[in-house]
This record gives structure tokens, sequence and C-alpha cells, in this order.
């Protein structure tokens, strides 16, 4: 008896198996970004949004060194439902499945190889959602998943414009790179990328696309350009100059850090196999395939902006494997050519289910199991829900509280002015200019901790217990999830 599935081909089966794919990938994101997706740098992100919504302004109130757009969504969300972690991370695997979905119904609508267009569908959208990095940190409250979606997005409305005399796509292509930028900068060589090849690419009309495409990359700065216009120097060192010139302040010697970063994809099972199916869909499609020169050129375009997002990546010091994940989906779709370069050798003609069927069971392997480990390996939000419900026992809500971002975020007590952004702590700049910052300097901290000035105090890290001699100063001591939670002052 022959595989029921064995021809995926027809638009029936076409639409069914890759809705059906994206649908499982987006149920289980959801699952795990409602119980294990945690980072330790999200909290800062939480506690932004939050005083976001109680009508503080980044930059001008607070130390905050990252484009504000993701920040002000999340308060957004959180003024409708609720000052929870589980809105954002609700929210953002909505935006990180709409990615899946949207590389893979690019595949889907535009695959040259029409008898293969849903088994490359189906495998784009499996190499995308089941990525451990994606998994990982797409539904987070950081910029991710935002970052995903609105990078795809435009890229599907650049490749569109180009068909089009008008530049109603171009602007809204250029409105969603600008927002991709405006939530992080870790997104922002899409826009050129984008306008360089809309340009290149555009017969008629191409100099008023390229106007639309930069106007509507503006549109999303205006709320900083307001802020800029206040406070210049403040607001160009937290979105600029902090990047530039003081992040190694709290990872001395980056280059060591970086090259194991650069080079660990090596090791990831899953990175090999996408990295080795996107180069040999990039060899096929310019040595074999007979593809007509306006569909090659738009699978250029994923190569070059996995070129130009990871020419960013790789200089930034420090980087992480997890600012990559925004590589991923351009990656899948070239992944998809090199699957369909193999396949259609290696299996029969009307064998299409069984690539894409083998794509996915190493992705699903590698992709649980790597998810699994990080699990292991962090705290999460829950964990950090009881340490906050112990600090709510033992400190009265008036009494000041020496803490972490995440936990102020959770008793939504306000951290005191300059505790809002942990590393600005090792700035070492003239006073002026940290209190214009609203920064705090780490040998002021100290004091004030030693002084008795913190009711209460609490963190996981036990080298923010050494470092500012918590130990010593407090009566009583207690730890939840092995994180220590101290009150009452001796003096």
């Amino acid at each position: 008896m022959c595989f029921p599935f064995r021809n995926i081909s027809s638009r029936r089966y076409a639409l069914v198996w890759t809705y059906a794919t994206w649908a499982l990938l987006a149920a289980a994101l959801m699952v795990y970004a409602e119980t294990l997706a945690f980072t330790g740098d999200e909290g800062f992100h939480m506690l932004a949004a939050q005083l976001i919504k109680a009508g503080k302004r980044p930059y001008l109130d607070f130390c905050f060194p990252q484009t504000p757009l993701n920040a002000y969504w999340n308060a957004f969300w959180m003024r409708v439902f609720g000052e929870s972690w589980r809105t954002a991370h609700a929210v953002a695997s909505l935006l990180t499945s709409g990615a899946v979905i949207l590389a893979a119904q690019f595949i889907l609508s535009r695959f040259p190889e029409r008898a293969w267009a849903a088994t490359a569908a189906m495998a784009t959208a499996a190499i995308v959602g089941l990525n451990s990095v994606v998994v990982e940190f797409g539904p987070l409250g950081q910029a991710y998943g935002m970052c995903l979606f609105t990078i795809v997005a435009a890229f599907r409305l650049t490749v569109s414009a180009v068909e089009r005399r008008s530049g109603a796509r171009a602007l809204a292509a250029g409105v969603l790179a600008g927002v991709a930028a405006g939530a992080s900068l870790l997104a922002a060589p899409v826009a050129p990328v984008l306008l360089i090849w809309l340009v290149w690419n555009s017969g008629g009309g191409r100099w008023v696309k390229a106007v639309a495409f930069l106007t509507g990359c503006a549109a999303p700065f205006l709320p900083v350009l307001a802020l800029f216009a206040r406070a210049p120097w403040v607001v160009w060192f937290n979105i600029a100059e902090y990047h530039l010139y003081y992040r190694a302040i709290y990872w001395p010697d980056p280059l060591p850090h970086d090259l194991e970063t650069l080079t660990g994809w090596t090791a990831d099972p899953q990175a090999v196999v996408l990295g080795l199916l996107a180069i040999g869909g990039v060899v096929f499609i310019w040595r074999r395939s007979n593809w007509d020169r306006a569909r090659r050129s738009e699978f250029y375009l994923c190569g070059w902006l996995v070129l130009g997002i990871a020419a960013e990546l790789a200089f930034g010091h420090p980087t992480f494997a997890r600012y990559f994940c925004l590589t991923v989906p351009f990656l899948a779709i070239l992944a998809a050519a090199g699957l369909y370069a193999i396949g259609s050798r290696v299996f029969a003609p009307e064998r299409t289910f069984w690539p894409a069927a083998i794509a996915i069971f190493i992705m699903a392997a590698t992709g649980v199991r790597a998810v699994y480990d990080h699990a292991q390996e962090v705290y999460s939000w829950p964990q950090y829900e009881d340490v906050a419900r112990k600090i709510e026992q033992v400190a009265p809500t008036n009494r000041n509280l020496f803490t972490v971002p995440m936990l102020y975020f959770l008793t939504k007590r306000r951290p005191p002015a300059g505790m809002e952004f942990e590393y600005s702590h090792k700035l070492n700049l003239p006073a002026a200019q940290m209190a214009a910052l609203h920064a705090m300097p780490e040998a002021e901290l100290k004091r004030l901790v030693a002084a008795g000035t913190f009711y209460a105090a609490a963190t996981c890290d036990a080298g923010t217990v050494e470092t500012y001699g918590i130990e010593d100063v407090y009566r009583n001591k207690t730890e939840v999830h092995e994180c220590p939670v101290f009150w009452e002052p001796k003096h």
C-alpha cells in the first residue's frame, strides 16, 4: 500500500498541510511561552513597559539603552490586559508565529517548482518554528518577536512593491522596517538592504518607491525624535553611544566570548543543517536552476538580508547567539531551495512528502533537546513569582527595596531613581552626566546598601550578594528557589 500522503503537491493538500504545520507550531510556541520562556535580561524590558504605562518616559525619566517601540508596545498590551509577563509572552508568541507563516506562505506562493511548493513551505515553517533560538527567545517580552514579524513582513512587501508602479507597498514596507529598527537596533540593517534591492530591481517609479520607503522608515522614529528634541545628548547616549563605547564595561575583554559565539554554530546540529541547506539553495539557484531573473533575485535578497544582519551582529561587542535568530526566516527560505535541490535528486518526483518529513524530524529532534537543556539551565517566571510573594510577606510596600528589575516588575514597586537599569551602575561618567542619564554609580549604591537604606534585598545572583556585602547588612534571611531574600537592616 502506498503512503496516503506521498504527494502533497496539489493545491488542496498544499494549503491543508502548510497551515496545519503552522498551527501546530504556533500552539506549541504559545504553550512554551506561558510556562518556560525566560531570560534574565527580560525583566529590564518588562520594567520599562511598566514604567511607561505609569507615565514615565524612556531616556528622560529613566535609563533605557534601547530603541523604545517594543517597550511602548508591551505597555499598550499591559494597559489592555494587565501588568503580567504572560501578556507580553502571548503577544510575542503571536508575532513570532506570524513570522513563521509569512516565511512559509512566501514559499507556498512563489516557489518556482510548483510540485514542491507545499513540501518546501512545510519545511520552511518547521525550520523557523522549530529553531531552538527562535523558540527560546521569540516569545519573550524583548523585541525578538516584533522584529521577526516586521522584518519578514517588510521583506514580503518589498518583493511585492517591485511589481507595482505606485509607492504604497514600498511605504508600508518602509514602515515595517522602521518598526523593526525602532524595536531593536539588531534589525537596523534590514532597511538599507531592502531599500537598495528595491531601487535596483524596480523598473518604473523606482525613485517614487525609494522616497516612499524612506518616509515609511522615518515614521516609527517620530516618538524618538520628540524625545531627542527635549534632551539630545541623553537620547543619543542611550540609543547609540552606550552601544558603541560602554557595553563592554560589564563584559571586559569580549573578543574571546565573541569568537566562541561566532563559531558556536559548528557544534549546533540545527545550525549546521540550516546553514548547509541554505548554502546548497544559493548554489542551486545560481548554477542549476532555470528560474527567471526576477524570482532568483527574490531569493538572493534573503541571502543579502542574512549577510547584512549577520555583519552587524558579528561586529557588536559583546554579541550573543540569540541575536542571530533574526536571520533564521531568510535562511529557511534559502534552505527550502536547498531541500528541493537534494530531494528532487534523491526521491522520485512524486515523493515530495519525505524530504519535508525528514527535515521536520531533524529540526524537531534537535530543537526539542536544545530547548529542554535551556529550560534546565535557567530560572523561570513562576519561580521569580514565588520570590516576589516572599518579598511581599516580609517587606511593607512603603519601604525601599534593593533587587533586580524582574522583581521590581513582579512586586509592582517602583525602583529608586537610578536603579531602573542595573548595568548603568558600571558607568563611570561625571556626576552631572550620570544624573542626566538617571544612573546611580556603583559606589553610591554600595554606600546606600551598607547604610541600611533598603528595608529588604533580594537577588538570584550570588555575585551581587558578595559585591554589595548584603549578608552583613540584614538581620533576617530566607531562600526561595536558591534566591536569598533579606529584610530588616541591622542599623
